[in-house]
């Protein structure tokens, strides 16, 4: 039985790209549209949000020179294009999705409204969260950390490359310390970049717990909504 009645899944725009550079991989597309089906039929209400480097990392060069607040608006564009991508895997896999926008493009998508958001979670359909808060200066992280809290969630699930929380990149540390738990006091005076700090203190205020996990283990999203499989979750102290 799944511990988690509604979750948010946050998944970083380079999670997308697969092997490439930048740009979309519609095999990890695929992979994830799979792993959130597989989440919804054990009856849990999901919701995503999904950054946008894997698309921004391809204009990037462009933004160089560019005032912060103009880029922070074009990425918040490419994450619409990954959220509608994402839209498109799930609803081809049969699972009725709809993209909520913070800023309004109502020929693509609809407007965000947090009572029309919930309303569609309660009918089984998953919510995408598209351009971050709508805000330049805010990450797509605390752009998750908020809904999660708007939403009532009861855990936001950062999906990464690696199956935890380390004390280093265990890619380039071997011998790098994984953690089963975490305190979000821990996470912020550790520095350990899981999510950028004011992220972790919007969860903290709001009671969510934040579970870290590998999106490339198959199955581990169904895993770690059940409480099973690998993953570092960060909490109060007890």
């Amino acid at each position: 039985m799944p511990g988690y009645r509604r979750v948010l899944l946050k998944l970083s725009g380079e999670a997308l790209m697969g092997e490439q550079s930048y740009g979309l991989d519609s095999g990890m597309v695929g992979q994830v549209a799979d792993e959130v089906k597989s989440v919804t039929q054990l009856g849990v209400q999901v919701c995503l949000v999904i950054g946008g480097g894997n698309i921004f990392r391809g204009v990037a060069g462009a933004a160089r020179g560019m005032e912060r607040a103009t880029a922070d608006y074009m990425g918040m564009l490419a994450t619409v294009m990954n959220s509608l991508a994402m839209q498109s895997a799930l609803e081809q896999r049969g699972v009725v999705t709809r993209v909520q926008s913070a800023i309004t493009m109502q020929a693509v998508c609809e407007p965000y409204i947090r009572r029309r958001a919930i309303r569609h979670m309660e009918k089984g359909r998953v919510v995408i969260f598209a351009a971050g808060t709508g805000n330049p200066f805010f990450t797509t992280d605390t752009a998750a950390a908020l809904r999660a809290s708007e939403m009532g969630c009861d855990a936001l699930l950062k999906a990464t490359k690696v199956d935890g929380v380390y004390s280093a990149d265990p890619k380039k540390v071997p011998d790098a310390v994984r953690y089963e738990r975490l305190s979000y006091l821990e996470v912020l005076s550790r520095d350990l970049q899981v999510m950028d700090a004011s992220a972790i203190s919007l969860a903290r205020e709001n009671r969510i717990p934040i579970l870290v996990f590998s999106i490339h283990n198959k199955g581990g999203f169904a895993d770690v909504v059940q409480g099973k499989g690998l993953f570092t979750i960060i909490d109060e102290e007890k």
